[in-house]
């Protein structure tokens, strides 16, 4: 075959490859251009399906409080108890402020002369009352003191104090009945006191009169 036929058959042949090669990216370009296609398709049909779309709002975390104890004032109770130790004190001598009569009862200066004599009769009817029995000095010492506070608080006016006839006591001494004469003196809320009534505990108990709170 002459030259001139076999260069004409090659450039033919590399026409036909180019054009082959060219029809081939064409078809992946088609191709490739409608997966785009599609893929924009199921994007919006999800997104139209969904609609707008917003961030969850998120409740903000509850913390429970913390129940903390009250405090228990410990100094001001040790204060209060010095302060009532100091203010009734075991050395003080009421014998000679008592009445010398049966019930040797006792009036606070300024109240009427009557008053004790009412006391003696169960004239006021007894609102509260304090068993002193069994207790030792310091605790029945503050015991009394914790009543009156508490008979003011509550209004108490006419009261009993039982410090029982020291039948239990060393050498039957009543010596529970005369400190607790001796405190009552000592307490400025006390406007006068007297030995109850038997029926009321006699010898065994007191009654108190209480100045209104």
């Amino acid at each position: 075959m002459p030259a001139s036929l076999k260069n004409f058959a090659d450039l033919k042949n590399l026409g036909q490859q180019l054009k082959q090669q060219e029809e081939f990216r064409q078809k992946e370009d088609a191709e490739r251009t409608k997966r785009e296609h599609q893929a924009k398709l199921e994007a919006n049909i999800f997104r139209n399906s969904v609609g707008e779309v917003a961030p969850l709002k998120t409740a903000a975390k509850h913390t429970a409080p913390v129940v903390r104890p009250q405090p228990i004032p410990f100094q001001h109770i040790a204060d209060e108890r010095a302060a009532l130790q100091e203010s009734l004190s075991d050395e003080f001598d009421a014998s000679s402020l008592l009445d010398t009569d049966d019930g040797l009862s006792y009036t606070r200066a300024g109240v009427g002369i009557d008053v004790a004599k009412k006391l003696r009769t169960g004239h006021w009817t007894i609102q509260a009352q304090l068993d002193l029995h069994g207790m030792r000095r310091d605790q029945a010492r503050d015991s009394l003191g914790e009543f009156l506070r508490r008979c003011l608080r509550n209004e108490h006016r006419c009261v009993r104090i039982i410090h029982g006839k020291g039948l239990g006591s060393v050498n039957k001494e009543p010596v529970l009945k005369n400190k607790v004469k001796n405190w009552l003196i000592q307490k400025d809320e006390v406007l006068a006191f007297s030995q109850a009534t038997a029926p009321d505990g006699g010898s065994g108990a007191l009654i108190v009169l209480l100045k209104s709170s």
